[in-house]
């Protein structure tokens, strides 16, 4: 037999039928409604999005002219199609790390990053004579939160060509573009 609670949409309910007031005691009549914390608001409407994203399988393909010419235009095209800006980005042999932020009513990030790996990899396959797949699946976002948080990313991030041990120094890599 169904009870009403089967019914109803979304979760069920965690409430126990012997829940505790807030104040301490039973309720007399009924239980105390479940409470939860309120959500915490955003800290701002359009972060700025540390990205990873590697290449199937770790080709290493990627530390190329025609690589990074194909990946800086397409995202340049971005901001004005799918209103995502990329700013700051390193690319490594096997991924690419670079951050960007949107405006509040762009595209959503899953679709943008489908998007331009979609693009960009029937590009790069045809620059490089290579059959597709170029990208892994899945991605890694994170949202940052403070000025500090981003120099202490990018600072890590450019020193990603060092510690694979293709260059003594950062100077020696390619250099970044920084044209948001």
């Amino acid at each position: 037999m169904r009870n009403k609670r089967d019914t109803e949409a979304g979760a069920p309910s965690r409430r126990r039928d012997n829940a505790v007031r807030p104040e301490g005691g039973p309720s007399p009549r009924r239980p105390a409604p479940f409470r939860h914390l309120a959500h915490v608001p955003s800290f701002r409407n359009n972060p700025i999005v540390f990205f990873t994203t590697c290449t199937y399988q770790r080709a290493k393909i990627l530390a190329s002219p025609q690589c990074e010419k194909t990946l800086y235009e397409i995202w340049q095209r971005s901001a004005d199609y799918d209103d995502w800006y990329v700013g700051h980005y390193i690319l490594m042999p096997d991924h690419v790390d670079f951050f960007a932020r949107s405006e509040i009513d762009a595209r959503p990030m899953a679709d943008w990053v489908q998007m331009w790996k979609s693009v960009s990899s029937r590009q790069i396959a045809a620059a490089l004579a290579i059959d597709p797949p170029i990208w892994q699946t899945d991605y890694f976002d994170r949202y940052l939160r403070s000025s500090e948080i981003y120099s202490e990313k990018w600072h890590y991030v450019e020193q990603n060509a060092v510690r694979a041990g293709l260059v003594e120094t950062i100077d020696l890599w390619a250099v970044p573009r920084n044209d948001s």
